[in-house]
């Protein structure tokens, strides 16, 4: 998604709670009776019953926060793991507070719901922080997200046995299905590190550094005016660990839905590690400018591009794995920087995005998208000790656009790809062979890889038989020492992203979390 402020658009109609969603597959019925005469089976052994889990009961009622009005009691609902009560979240978080796990509980995100209001391009310190207890369940539905305004914090840290989950309606109800999207809106993160798209029109350039103190985006869609952006490339807007983002990306109108996670202008105070988005219907994750550090990364069935990465970003990427689906999906990354396409910002805004990614995986399977990964309008782009398994032949593992952006590649090495007919692709100016040099300039790359990976992401003796190389160079975030090989998985799949995800047919993780069409219960 290039345009830099799509998404949270208000209105429009609700999802029906029982109604099948687009991508549903419906069995067609039956018209008359079939009987067939066949000799009575032999009897078989009466199997021997295996435990069932009981079902949730309600918690009595909800707990007392401090932000004012509080919590709204709005009953209980029931799905195929129990019945629940259901505390209704603020508009606005306006103290400090805290969202406690308790068995039988669910919080519902209602609207637009805000945690502190937007404290300015100028501002410092941090007005409203929300805690969120591990285990806790957030569900939506329709045009309702979340949003962490600009100078305010969350600290929603889940654990690797209890992650925080945000689902929809449905799949409380227990009718989402693994090809169910855009049930509800999506988690935005805000905060105040500089971009480089300025919604006054006015750009910071090499030759005018200062031409606008203070650029700052907004984000389109809402009612209210949502500012992003600042100074402080530092900023943070809290901790955001062992989370779970499932279904989001509701659309009001066309080109206008969220992804799983959003971030505008957040800092390299903020922390962001153990993250999966589950059928985003747009992007998995998208960030907009600010300084965006991630280890243990997980995007799987995206809509749109998997990983969409623009406006000044400056982003390190640790330990990633994306799979998508086999009917939608576009790019795995989509990497822009200001690109003078129509957008009204100049190709030479600055900050100049800024992205590396070490030890991934990435595995293409939708039939929409012809590269898994795509630089456009001179974004600075780093990878390392990755593994990318292209859908067909005819599928490109790397596409740059622009000589800008060929030039300002940091570096390939490292990383391998099946790729066939054409593994590399140059467009708006630049050719195949100019792409393949870079690739040949880096070391121990091969795109025309015989890929052994099992269990869709675990490396074989291919992989793992291919020289690592040290990342540490790239970036200070990519800490010494490193993993000793290429790919996201070396061996044990469970080990490296356990039972903070979720399983489904797209990508079964074997977590004790259980199925994304599921809720968990401990």
């Amino acid at each position: 998604m290039k345009n830099i402020q799509r998404t949270l658009v208000l209105g429009a109609s609700i999802i029906a709670l029982a109604g099948c969603g687009a991508d549903e597959i419906v069995s067609p019925g039956t018209s008359g009776d079939i009987i067939i005469n066949n000799p009575a089976p032999t009897p078989t052994p009466t199997p021997t019953p295996t435990p069932t889990q009981a079902l949730v009961t309600p918690a009595a009622g909800c707990p007392t926060i401090a932000s004012s009005p509080g919590l709204t009691d709005v009953g209980t609902i029931t799905g195929p793991t129990g019945e629940y009560r259901v505390c209704q979240l603020p508009t606005t978080f306006n103290a400090d507070d805290n969202l406690p796990f308790i068995n039988g509980l669910l919080y519902q995100i209602s609207g637009r719901v805000n945690v502190g209001t937007d404290q300015g391009f100028n501002s410092t310190g941090s007005d409203v922080n929300l805690s969120i207890e591990p285990g806790v369940i957030l569900f939506a539905s329709a045009e309702s997200f979340f949003v962490v305004n600009r100078g305010n914090t969350i600290s929603a840290n889940g654990t690797a046995d209890r992650p925080i989950v945000w689902t929809s309606r449905d799949n409380v109800l227990g009718i989402a299905t693994d090809n169910s999207q855009a049930q509800w809106g999506g988690v935005v993160l805000l905060g105040r590190a500089p971009v480089s798209d300025c919604s006054d029109q006015v750009f910071n350039t090499a030759a005018t550094p200062n031409a606008n103190p203070q650029c700052e985006q907004q984000l389109e869609g809402t009612t209210v005016a949502t500012p992003f952006g600042g100074t402080n490339s530092a900023d943070s807007s809290g901790s955001f660990t062992f989370n779970q983002i499932r279904y989001s990306g509701f659309e009001l109108q066309q080109a206008n839905e969220l992804q799983s996670l959003t971030t505008g202008g957040i800092g390299s105070g903020t922390t962001i590690n153990n993250l999966m988005s589950f059928n985003s219907s747009d992007d998995g994750v998208e960030f907009f400018g600010g300084s965006v550090n991630m280890r243990n990364l997980a995007v799987i069935g995206a809509s749109d591009d998997s990983i969409d990465v623009d406006s000044g970003a400056q982003a390190n990427l640790q330990t990633v794995v994306v799979v998508q689906r086999s009917n939608t999906g576009d790019s795995i990354i989509e990497f822009d920087s200001p690109d003078d396409l129509g957008d009204g910002t100049p190709g030479n805004a600055l900050p100049q995005s800024r992205m590396n990614v070490n030890n991934f995986t990435f595995v293409q399977r939708s039939s929409a998208s012809s590269q898994a990964v795509r630089a456009r309008g001179g974004p600075a782009l780093g990878l390392t000790n990755g593994v990318i398994d292209v859908d067909s032949a005819d599928d490109s593992c790397i596409r740059i656009d622009e000589q800008i952006t060929l030039a300002a590649i940091i570096g390939i090495d490292s990383v391998v790809c099946d790729g066939a007919n054409r593994p590399v692709r140059g467009s708006s100016g630049v050719s195949d062979a100019e792409v393949q040099a870079v690739v040949d300039n880096g070391t121990n790359n091969n795109l025309l890889f015989t890929l052994s990976l099992t269990n869709t992401l675990v490396n074989g003796a291919n992989e793992n038989g291919v020289t690592v190389f040290d990342a540490t160079a790239r970036s200070s975030f990519f800490t010494d020492p490193q993993p000793g090989f290429i790919g996201a998985v070396q061996s044990d799949l469970t080990q490296a992203f356990g039972n903070w995800t979720c399983n489904s047919a797209t990508m079964n993780f074997g977590s004790a979390t259980g199925a994304c069409t599921s809720l968990p219960v401990y």
